[in-house]
């Protein structure tokens, strides 16, 4: 018993040790957007303000044209998460419940979305898109977002359905509910584990992402909220605690959805692992 309490402990500051060393970025970017500018060349590691700079907030939230590459963040993750969660719920639908021929194949296709690095696809999707007139716009953000969610989502979602009975679905049938009908009706509501978890996945996949963003978006009026970093140290670079700023106001937001939501992600990836 006392080896066994001797382990834990052990493990216990290991853990810990861990936990501040992936925590402490996060108060260095914070405790960094207060200082003032000249408090960054005076030597230390970790600097404390002895007032809070509120004032490189706002410069970041001006200067950094935050509102509209905010809404533009929230338009692009928002129509990516509707329509990957429309296409994870039927088509894990058609490939687990359903019987057609070709299916395991084509779901196998599918899944192999998860072996390709997304920015492998760059130059590819550049010319596609600029062939088309749609590299400049919303499209050219939400068309690979969703491909490259919904592999993972698939993934997820067909382990969950398998733990749902056939029999639930033939009685569905039986009650007379289409296909449609039974999967947004009957699936839907069982699924909403894997779904919620798929969902804040891909919000926080969308609204990091930057490489993408700054291949295919030039004009102010499509960039995404990563993006506003750049354009605020391209204009104001000898503004280093509102640089600081910008990149708090980036992470803030993908940080309250992780501590909030970081149960149900859990919760939808445990439960998608057991087959019934």
């Amino acid at each position: 018993m006392k080896k066994k309490n001797l382990y834990t402990r052990i493990w216990v500051v290991i853990f810990i040790i861990i936990s501040v060393i992936q925590v402490y970025p996060i108060i260095y970017l914070i405790d960094f957007s207060f200082l003032k500018t000249s408090d960054f060349y005076v030597s230390g590691l970790f600097k404390w303000p002895s007032s809070p700079q509120w004032g490189n907030y706002v410069n970041a939230w001006t200067n950094g044209n935050v509102p509209r590459f905010f809404l533009n963040s929230v338009v692009v993750c928002t129509v990516s998460i509707v329509v990957t969660l429309f296409l994870v719920l039927t088509l894990s639908y058609a490939f687990i419940k359903m019987q057609w021929r070709g299916r395991k194949l084509l779901f196998g296709l599918m899944l192999l979305g998860m072996m390709i690095p997304p920015h492998t696809t760059l130059i590819p999707n550049y010319g596609l898109y600029e062939a088309l007139g749609i590299r400049d716009s919303y499209l050219s953000m939400i068309i690979p977002y969703i491909a490259f969610n919904v592999p993972f989502g698939l993934f997820l979602m067909a382990g969950y359905l398998k733990t749902i009975p056939d029999s639930i679905i033939e009685s569905a049938k039986i009650d007379g509910c289409g296909t449609f009908q039974t999967i947004f009706s009957i699936v839907g509501p069982l699924t909403k584990p894997a779904l919620s978890s798929i969902g804040i996945t891909t919000f926080l996949n969308c609204w990091n992402e930057y490489v993408m963003a700054s291949t295919f978006l030039s004009k102010d009026t499509y960039k995404t909220l990563p993006l506003s970093i750049t354009k605020f140290t391209t204009e104001h670079g000898a503004d280093l605690a509102s640089q600081f700023a910008v990149m708090s106001i980036v992470a803030i937001p993908a940080i309250i959805v992780y501590f909030a939501f970081s149960e149900k992600i859990t919760e939808g990836i445990m439960a998608g692992s057991v087959k019934g």
